[in-house]
């Protein structure tokens, strides 16, 4: 790729004005693509690992997952109740009474023959017998009489004929996928996989992701704090967020706003990772020299978003050594705390799903309903901190944190979801719906 044909930062609306957050994702999308179609073209293969069930929780599906198994097994009882041949039912109320010849329990199936005017009494999951289709559920009958409970009666029209029984493979055949490729991996699909027996998984090799944050007033912690100097905790937060996708993490510290600094670090980083993330140094100050590191080392677009927290942004394409083939991907987030995980979210996230091979990469939104009034004016996107709740009347109810400044971290702790006010969205009056990003299980 000689040029980042996505990222035209000659272009006006790219360096004069403010760009669409959602002609930045895609033009963040396409670029991953492009890389991913690259790589194939030069005939690299994507790492696969095979690895413990136990093991592959958020990791993404390499192939598609085969049953090997019918699922059910065999036809089985959705019901705790009584099985027989529906032949005899109809559509009155008139009563069915029929012997009870024995029991099937799940794990030990009945070996007799059920006759005409016989049934048997069922639980949940246990075979049913070659001669029966329908079980009714056992609330639904009584018996014959109080001295007599080999008997049982039901209305007729209490159940039709097939009901309450599972079919052989009728919720997956043998050698269909029961997960396809792609999926981010969660409690459920290891659940299922055990269910059918499989103990190891095919999954993608975990991205390289290497961390770094830049500025001279950035410390250690432990470090002495002078004046005008600020503890690091942007690679913290991303040290979290890169977690929660299981992903491995290269820390790279802190470097300091000096070109011959950051350019080494930026060269050492990318040439380890698949991906860079920085924070810091992307705004127009004097002392930000990343974009003059990236014109040497990369194709990058820098970039102001129309966007509340998160303006200005750095992304692109690394070559830490000229000629060679590997490339590395780049986001220069904002230096604010709020600002870095608000960029990430919007844009970082899904790239890196979406570079890791999973086919679903956008966060699930829901809607709740604002408590007091937002104030928002038109022509850029906003991401309010909130807490989400549950109203009297139990429709999901939000309320921001209070002030929404993007360097009060605070703001960020104390909320479990984002408010996305849109590009052209104005005030919220209280009581309006508005749509929510939660962070459990993103952030």
């Amino acid at each position: 790729m000689s040029n980042l044909k996505h990222i035209p930062s000659s272009d006006p609306i790219y360096t004069s004005g403010s760009l669409h957050v959602e002609q930045a994702r895609i033009a963040i999308s396409d670029l991953v693509k492009d890389l991913i179609t690259e790589s194939q073209k030069r005939g690299e293969s994507d790492a696969i690992e095979c690895i413990a069930l136990d093991q592959a929780i958020n990791r993404i599906l390499a192939k598609d997952l085969l049953s090997p198994i019918d699922v059910p097994v065999a036809d089985n009882s959705a019901m705790d109740g009584f099985a027989f041949h529906g032949d005899c039912l109809g559509n009155s109320e008139d009563l069915v009474t029929l012997k009870v010849v024995g029991t099937a329990y799940a794990g030990k199936p009945y070996e007799g023959v059920i006759a005409s005017g016989e049934c048997l009494k069922i639980m949940t999951g246990a075979l049913m017998p070659s001669n029966c289709d329908t079980v009714i559920p056992q609330e639904f009958t009584e018996p014959q009489s109080p001295s007599d409970g080999t008997l049982v009666s039901f209305k007729q029209n209490r159940v039709k004929r097939g009901e309450n029984r599972r079919l052989r493979g009728e919720d997956l055949q043998s050698g269909k996928p029961a997960i396809s490729a792609g999926r981010l991996l969660r409690p459920s699909d290891l659940g299922l996989a055990a269910s059918l027996g499989i103990s190891e998984l095919q999954v993608h090799r975990k991205l390289r992701v290497a961390i770094l944050s830049s500025g001279d007033e950035l410390r250690r912690l432990g470090q002495a704090l002078e004046a005008g100097n600020i503890y690091d905790s942007n690679r913290y937060s991303l040290i979290g967020l890169l977690k929660r996708l299981d992903l491995e993490i290269i820390d790279c510290g802190i470097v300091r706003d000096d070109p011959a600094s950051l350019k080494v670090a930026f060269i050492d980083a990318a040439s380890k990772a698949d991906v860079l993330i920085s924070s810091g140094g992307v705004s127009a100050g004097e002392a930000d020299f990343t974009k003059q590191i990236m014109q040497e080392l990369g194709d990058v677009g820098f970039w102001k978003i129309a966007m509340r927290p998160g303006r200005p942004m750095a992304f692109g394409m690394l070559r830490p050594t000229q000629g060679a083939n590997h490339k590395t991907l780049f986001f220069g987030l904002p230096g604010n705390p709020v600002a870095v995980m608000v960029t990430f979210y919007q844009f970082v996230r899904s790239a890196l799903l979406q570079l890791n091979g999973a086919s679903q990469t956008e966060p699930p939104l829901m809607h709740a309903i604002a408590e007091a009034p937002i104030r928002k004016r038109p022509g850029r996107t906003e991401y309010q901190r909130a807490i989400l709740g549950r109203g009297s009347d139990g429709k999901p109810t939000v309320k921001l944190t209070g002030s929404q400044g993007a360097g009060i971290l605070r703001s960020m702790s104390e909320a479990n979801c984002f408010v996305i006010l849109s590009h052209d969205q104005g005030n919220v009056a209280s009581g309006d719906w508005v749509d929510v990003a939660l962070f459990d299980g993103l952030l």
